[in-house]
């Protein structure tokens, strides 16, 4: 497992687009009556173990004065590779097997196991990975049509709303918790596109990639982190959305890999005192302090110290907003930014690059 720093407290991995019409809250989105039990019973099929084999190096590096003799004995007995393993959850979204699980899980993997449910196992293909949004495309290959669950729409979800997590918790599999959407569009520093669901179901480590349903049954994301200063669930985990894994493994599907949008600049928030003397109420935009030479963004006139008000229609209030909204963006597309220079609102045309993927 994985952790990164917040200055608060560990967030942990936890090894954690059509429009829908909003359902009132009565009629879908209640506790059904009795429990849990028959959406359980029609989802958890789908929800599968991943055990990952990868290898590290081992053994220590020995300092540059040792005698010659001995550091060929030394380099003639040591191991140089161990084997590691790993655990994590995914969820099947077709009967033909295409697996979702997260880019940490099968990271680095020499081999993927995948368990169902039923207890049978499958050797498992990785399709592609994405670093960006930790989300993973696996493939298994069965002689028989597989259980499989759908995506809903993460939009139309509202803090308050019920959800349900299923996966391997420290092993233990077809777990299942359940709780609510405690806030939407969470950023926890983990990288340039957060936008996290965060719930209140315990997710712990093993969850990393297992689904959060609604009421309906439908995936409305793929768990991905918590905060744990203990490392156990405290009630704050984070999913990835649905609607960004939709379109992340319709990409994976067709070649491995996802192509981004790029700018070529970087940014800064507005300072308050800024904001306070062009007017603002608040400060807001994305304040170029960089443009990359031969770049999408020196083509279309952007300068050091214009501040990016909006792009394509999206009001950028924070600097992930524009981040997102240039990511969504095919290369070639053609798009406007209106831009605030010396005190005066401009309109730039802006013709996309290709983002350079991520290494994992």
């Amino acid at each position: 497992m994985t952790s990164l720093l917040s200055k608060s407290a560990p967030i942990a991995v936890a090894a954690a687009l059509a429009m829908a019409p909003m359902l009132a809250p009565t009629v879908a989105l209640a506790v059904p009556a009795g429990g849990y039990g028959d959406l359980v019973e029609n989802v958890a099929p789908a929800v599968v173990f991943i055990e990952v084999t990868g290898v590290t190096q081992t053994g220590a590096t020995l300092p540059d004065n040792i005698p010659e003799s001995l550091r060929r004995r030394f380099e003639q007995h040591r191991p140089e590779t161990a084997p590691q393993s790993g655990l994590g959850s995914g969820f099947i979204i077709s009967k033909e097997g295409q697996i979702v699980t997260n880019h940490h899980v099968v990271n680095g993997a020499q081999s993927v196991r995948v368990k169902m449910a039923d207890g049978r196992t499958f050797d498992a293909e990785v399709l592609g990975s994405d670093p960006a949004t930790d989300i993973a495309l696996l493939s298994i290959k069965a002689e028989v049509e597989l259980p499989f669950v759908s995506f809903g729409t993460s939009q139309t979800m509202r803090v308050g709303d019920e959800v349900v997590a299923v996966g391997n918790p420290f092993g233990l599999s077809s777990t299942v918790t359940s709780g609510i959407i405690s806030a939407k569009s969470r950023n926890i520093n983990s990288g340039p596109y957060d936008d996290f669901i965060q719930t209140d179901a315990a997710i712990n480590r093993g969850n990393s990639g297992g689904p959060l349903f609604n009421n309906d049954g439908d995936v409305i994301g793929v768990n991905t982190a918590i905060i744990s200063p203990g490392g156990g669930s405290v009630g704050i985990g984070f999913a990835v959305p649905s609607d960004v894994v939709r379109n992340v493994v319709a990409e994976l599907a067709k070649d491995g890999s996802v192509t981004r949008g790029w700018l070529g600049v970087s940014i800064r928030p507005m300072s308050d005192e800024v904001a306070q003397v062009l007017g603002f109420e608040t400060s807001k935009g994305a304040v170029v302090d960089l443009i990359s030479k031969d770049s999408p963004a020196e083509a279309a006139g952007l300068k050091k110290g214009d501040i990016i008000l909006s792009f394509d229609g999206t009001e950028i209030e924070a600097l992930r907003d524009l981040t997102r909204a240039v990511a969504d963006k095919d290369p070639d597309d053609r798009a406007n930014m209106t831009v605030l220079r010396r005190g005066k609102e401009l309109i730039l045309d802006v013709t996309i690059g290709t983002l350079v993927p991520q290494k994992a």
